[in-house]
Order: structure tokens, then sequence, then C-alpha cells
């Protein structure tokens, strides 16, 4: 989807801590291994930084507003804080999340030890392996020409492995077409959740701002994952080349020099695009380069939720208030 810039801003912008190297992570063969590892560096790296104090627990009170029905208030608390905070229910604490994961052929693509799909996966394990901890309902959407495979939403045993289990499988399909898993997750998901697309969105515009506005104006969440490997980020050839499009198989011959320069003006000018159209949508898009640390995505994911968060709802995705955790 959004084409960086040849030199773009880190997506994650946090104090210093001690983060994983993504080279280590993929030497992990278990994919489960894989997200435990990065989710316990997540919570480790929060403990030693200075964010130390920002619970990402799990809420199961909300700050009182009027209008609410007394009869859920928590007198128990009220008396240890003198502050009125409401017990929330099951179908509030709850949230159903889901992971649109791309796996056409471009994510196949890497000029590392491992590829943009490797570190898709990985990613999206990472969040199904988090969010199953802070008992949200999680689902699974995989997709390249069209939608492959698809896991409702559920919080029960033996649903992660399930999850990772279609995240493994081999890429399959060549081109992209992200209108149909887009469409699919809306006409779907009836009730309101956070949808988390994950793909290097090697997609026209046009059709991404559609689907992503139907997204929206039914009420869900949305954030955009981009995965991009460092070259194309920053794109060198040494010298004229013939290249195959991975999607196409299509051979196309290139000059270093006016390949460099057109490809930087295109790709800055998508990802211009790109964020013009998640800007108006109220969507969270991040570039990231599968050479930084895998943590950093649940890090900013967790952050823009509590940005989005007014004191009075459940903080984002996973995080409590700060103000819930004054009054304990």
């Amino acid at each position: 989807m959004g084409m960086p810039k040849a030199n773009p801003t880190p997506p994650l912008s946090h104090p210093r801590r001690e983060s994983i190297d993504p080279s280590a992570v993929m030497r992990i063969k278990h994919l489960q291994l894989r997200a435990k590892t990065v989710v316990e560096g997540f919570f480790n790296g929060l403990h030693r930084s200075p964010l130390h104090g920002s619970s990402v627990e799990f809420s199961e009170y909300r700050p009182y507003s009027v209008g609410d029905d007394l009869r859920g208030l928590d007198w128990k608390r009220f008396a240890r804080s003198d502050r009125y905070f409401i017990k929330k229910f099951e179908d509030e604490t709850s949230r159903r999340c889901y992971l649109v994961v791309d796996q056409s052929q471009s994510m196949g693509y890497g000029s590392l030890e491992y590829t943009k799909i490797n570190y898709a996966r990985t990613l999206a394990a990472t969040f199904a392996y988090f969010l199953t901890l802070q008992r949200d309902s999680v689902g699974v959407m995989t997709f390249d020409e069209a939608v492959a495979d698809f896991i409702p939403a559920r919080r029960r045993p033996g649903h992660l492995h399930q999850m990772l289990g279609v995240l493994s499988r081999p890429l399959s399909g060549k081109g992209t077409d992200i209108d149909a898993p887009l469409k699919q997750i809306a006409s779907l998901v009836g009730r309101r959740g956070l949808v988390i697309l994950i793909s290097d969105l090697l997609t026209p515009v046009d059709s991404l701002r559609t689907n992503l506005a139907y997204l929206r104006s039914r009420g869900h969440e949305v954030g955009i994952l981009r995965i991009l490997d460092p070259t194309e980020v920053n794109f060198q050839l040494d010298s004229p080349s013939m290249v195959i499009d991975m999607e196409t198989g299509r051979e196309i011959y290139l000059d270093p020099d006016a390949a460099r320069d057109d490809y930087q003006k295109a790709f800055q000018q998508h990802q211009e695009q790109l964020q013009t159209v998640c800007d108006s949508l109220a969507v969270d898009l991040y570039p990231i380069v599968t050479n930084q640390p895998l943590d950093d995505s649940l890090f900013h994911l967790v952050q823009s939720q509590q940005r989005r968060t007014r004191p009075t709802a459940r903080a984002g995705m996973l995080s409590r208030s700060a103000s819930s955790r004054g009054a304990t």
C-alpha cells in the first residue's frame, strides 16, 4: 500500500529500551515460541523503560459517567478510592480483533536472511498471542489475489494453535487483491472491533480508500502495518539489470540512475497518498522495515490506542488508563 520515503522516520518513536533483534527471533522455528519471545521481550522492555508505570493490564472497570446504571457501581472500590467506578461485563471487556495478513508473492521478497512474509507471520502470531493473553477474541484472514483462509474471532482452548497453523502455510497466490478481504471482514463482523491489516500494500490507493471507509463507517478501529524490506525503502541498483516482477513474472530492464530516481519519486508519492487516506479516516498507518524490532509494533499500537481513548473509556486495545490505576 503506502510507498515509503527514501529515509522514512522509524515507525516507532519511544524512550530507549532494550529490544529483541529480529534476526534472532527468526532463527526460532516454532511460530508460537517466536510470538512468546517477542511478547515477553515487550513486557520486559516496558518494565525497564521510563514507561514502566504505563499499564497494559486488562481493564475490568471504567470510571462512572453521568447516565450510567447505578446498579453497576462498585461500592467497595469507592470506599477505597472515594471515586466511582462501573463494573464492566464480559461483552464490554472482550473485544474482537481480526488480523488480515497478505500472503501474495511480493511478500516472499527479502534481502535479509528472512523474507517479508516471515516477518509478517511472526508479527501476526505475536499479536494473536498478545491479544489472547488479554482475553480478547482473535480471528485471522489470509489473502493474495483472493481470500485464502478465514478463522472467525474466538476465545477458546486450541484457537491460537489453529490460527498459527493458518499463518504458517506457504505462499501460493501471485497478485494482491486487497478489496476481497476487507469487504469480507466488513460483511462478516457485525460487532465493532479492531482490524489489523498486515501487508506490503502493493495495491492502488483508491480501492484501499473505499474499503477502509466502509470498515470505519461500521465502527471498526483499523490499524495498518506496512511491511517493507530495507532495499524497498532505500532502493539501490549498481548496474543495468533485468529484474522480474514477483507478482506478474514479467521481466523488466532497469537503468540504475533512472530507475532509482523514478522509484523514489513514485515511492514517496504513494506513501503520501496512503498517509492522506489513512489520516482522513482516522486509520493508523505504520511503515515497518523488516530489520526493526518486532516489539516496536506492539508498543506503537498500544500507544496509539491510549491516545485515541477518552479517560472514561477502556484504554484502546489493551491498556488501562492511568487514572484507573491510581484509584486502586
